[in-house]
């Protein structure tokens, strides 16, 4: 496998970073933390009908542009870097997964084709308030009516849950255990009985939200993949959403780099720049060699994903435990290099510090995918 990215991937990172660096610039990111909706409508009309990067992984028949999930990755990286506020990881990287995955051909087609366009969200609710990342975590349940379902329970942090057009929701059939008797229901955000919450967070450029679920009632068409092997279905989504969230990851770790790198170049401390002690200079080389070993971790992980590989769980887990110590350690190295500022409200150190920390739990903190690569190991 060739470690490196196409012409057209370098060009598309490159146009993704002269766009973000304006529609997502430090100042129109701190707008949008200010809102309950958490992204600004203007931008992501743009970047979805213009740029089109919400049709860049959607078959052709659906209205998409059917690249690959390696095409995928430098977006993400850009998106990372800039820390962009919008809907596009919960929608692209979950929700329109799940259903290319599992979903009917009736299915995507009455789904897709907007997800493609932009003129619709989409989201997977799995976890719940305890946040365990295991199938005995789901506690929400469904019960036939007549030919259709009646979904009851609760979920939390559902990325984007409050203002997704559509829900995935997983539940499990009355008196089941384990991953037998999980299934996915496909559930309008205004479904009658669902009541959806914005959960304040202590990363404000990502929003998570509660969904309860009141007795609603959906048809059999609702039913994503194979009734009782949902979780299975729902296990393979999130694997390839961890390597979108690792991609992003390395993004961001690198915009932490070059924020500490151009800091140490212009803080003078003894008549001279900061950049030119050894510990300063150890301490950036340090965050370059974790940040180039992150990237090839994830952009393994990336070309498995789009090859349909068998090991793309142990791939994934990999990566997103590797990429969030990094992420994690570069945005507490790109503090301290940063001093008093870097504490201060108005530097946007903290921003990625809070991302780095809140995208370490997210889809499962390291210690949880590296205890699952050990046991696939047989250890």
């Amino acid at each position: 496998m060739e470690f490196s990215f196409s012409e057209d991937q370098d060009e598309l990172r490159r146009a993704a970073r002269r766009f973000l660096e304006v529609a997502s610039s430090e100042e129109r990111v701190r707008a949008a933390m200010e809102t309950e909706q958490g992204y600004d409508s203007a931008t992501w009309e743009q970047l979805s009908e213009e740029l089109a990067w919400t049709a860049l992984t959607i078959p052709e028949e659906y209205g998409g542009l059917g690249m690959s999930y390696l095409d995928l990755h430098p977006l993400m990286e850009e998106m990372g870097r800039a820390l962009l506020c919008s809907p596009f990881f919960s929608t692209i990287c979950l929700g329109a997964n799940a259903l290319l995955l599992g979903g009917t051909d009736a299915q995507k087609e009455r789904y897709l084709p907007g997800i493609a366009a932009g003129e619709a969200t989409a989201t997977l609710a799995y976890t719940e308030k305890h946040g365990r990342m295991d199938a005995d975590g789901v506690e929400a349940t469904y019960s036939r009516n007549g030919s259709g379902y009646v979904l009851r329970g609760s979920k939390s942090y559902v990325l984007d849950g409050h203002t997704a057009d559509l829900l995935i929701i997983a539940a499990r059939s009355e008196n089941s255990k384990g991953e037998q008797g999980v299934s996915l229901f496909l559930v309008p955000g205004d479904a009658d009985g669902v009541e959806r919450a914005w959960l304040p967070t202590m990363d404000q450029t990502r929003r998570l939200a509660s969904v309860e679920l009141g007795d609603v009632v959906v048809p059999p068409d609702a039913l994503l993949g194979q009734e009782g092997r949902g979780w299975e279905l729902c296990e393979r989504t999130l694997d390839l959403a961890r390597i979108a969230l690792a991609a992003e990851q390395v993004g961001a770790a690198e915009m932490c780099l070059d924020l500490s790198v151009e800091y140490a170049k212009v803080r003078k401390q003894f008549g001279r720049p900061i950049g030119s002690f050894q510990a300063i200079k150890h301490t950036c080389a340090d965050m370059l060699m974790m940040v180039e070993s992150a990237r090839s971790a994830a952009f393994y992980a990336s070309a498995l994903a789009g090859q349909g590989d068998t090991d793309l769980q142990e791939a994934a887990s990999s990566a997103k435990a590797f990429c969030s110590d990094t992420f994690f350690h570069c945005a507490a190295e790109s503090i301290q290099i940063h001093g008093g500022i870097g504490f201060t409200w108005e530097h946007a150190a903290h921003m990625y510090f809070k991302r780095a920390k809140s995208t370490e739990a997210l889809f499962g903190d390291p210690s949880f995918h590296r205890e699952r690569v050990a046991k696939r190991m047989g250890l």
